[in-house]
């Protein structure tokens, strides 16, 4: 005897994929106007006259573009801003990067006395608060020769950039095969040639990860920058702001034309990064 044959699994109906797929879409454009209508009220108010900006709601739509504001930051010292924040910004993240991946490097493989508790001293320094530091800092600062310089900020941007790249680095490391560290020891490899050879290398993603994370917060910083600063020739991005703001009025629109060349470079890097960005983080999630 034959057995009956099997029924067809159950096949979903291509017509209705559409529709299956309807919500998710609509929250993706939901998502899309709510994260990009701050960008272009900022971009539209940037380009009215100053009378038409007081004049007129500020969600009218300019009656003509006025490209004076953006004329006239790019004659000031505007690009004495986004040199000393290029400047810093490079400097401090490349420290960050080598000293947090040697820690984490050290933390994730180096078996030694007091691991486990110095590595969560560093997570516990997650929750400072960065208020709390200003005073100290500012004096040390100070007695140092270094208030009103670039290299003033750097030393505070590593500083507070260390521990969550350090976290990050560290359960990166751990993910990586111990048989590579291992096979490089019998092959003569001490610490440091195993870290440089093989761990540096293989954690780019993480260190991608953590550099575009650290850049963003650091290109965006105010606080240290207004206390250790003082001249418009060591300050950074976030301060030109103040160079349209007086006591009793503001160029709005000009000041929306800093902080629309402020972002620009930070939306150009994530437009070319977002795709090692989403995979380093992703990458650091998964079991190796």
């Amino acid at each position: 005897m034959t057995s009956a044959p099997l029924p067809p699994p159950a096949t979903r109906r291509p017509g209705l994929a559409w529709l299956r797929a309807l919500p998710a879409t609509l929250l993706k454009v939901l998502w899309l106007v709510f994260t990009a209508l701050p960008f272009v009220f900022m971009v539209m108010l940037s380009l009215k006259s100053r009378e038409e900006s007081y004049s007129t709601s500020m969600w009218t739509p300019p009656r003509q573009l006025d490209w004076s504001h953006y004329a006239d930051v790019l004659r000031g010292p505007f690009l004495s801003y986004v040199w000393n924040s290029l400047f810093v910004v490079s400097v401090s993240v490349a420290l960050t990067l080598l000293l947090g991946s040697l820690a984490a490097f050290a933390l994730a493989r180096l078996n030694f006395r007091f691991n486990g508790p110095i590595f969560g001293l560093i997570v516990a320094a997650l929750i400072v608060p960065v208020h709390v530091t200003l005073i100290p800092i500012y004096l040390l600062t100070r007695a140092a020769n270094l208030y009103d310089t670039s290299f003033a900020l750097i030393g505070p941007y590593v500083a507070f950039s260390l521990p969550v790249s350090i976290f990050l680095l560290t359960e990166f490391m751990r993910q990586i095969p111990r048989e590579l560290s291992e096979a490089a020891q019998i092959d003569g490899c001490g610490p440091f040639a195993t870290y440089a050879r093989i761990f540096f290398p293989l954690s780019r993603p993480g260190l991608v990860t953590v550099g575009i994370y650290n850049g963003i917060n650091l290109w965006n910083e105010f606080i240290f920058a207004y206390v250790l600063t003082s001249t418009p020739s060591h300050r950074t991005l976030p301060l030109a702001i103040f160079d349209f703001q007086g006591q009793y009025s503001s160029d709005i629109p000009a000041v929306l034309a800093v902080v629309t060349l402020t972002a620009l470079p930070l939306i150009v890097v994530y437009i070319f990064a977002q795709e090692k960005l989403v995979s380093g983080l992703m990458a650091g999630a998964i079991k190796g």
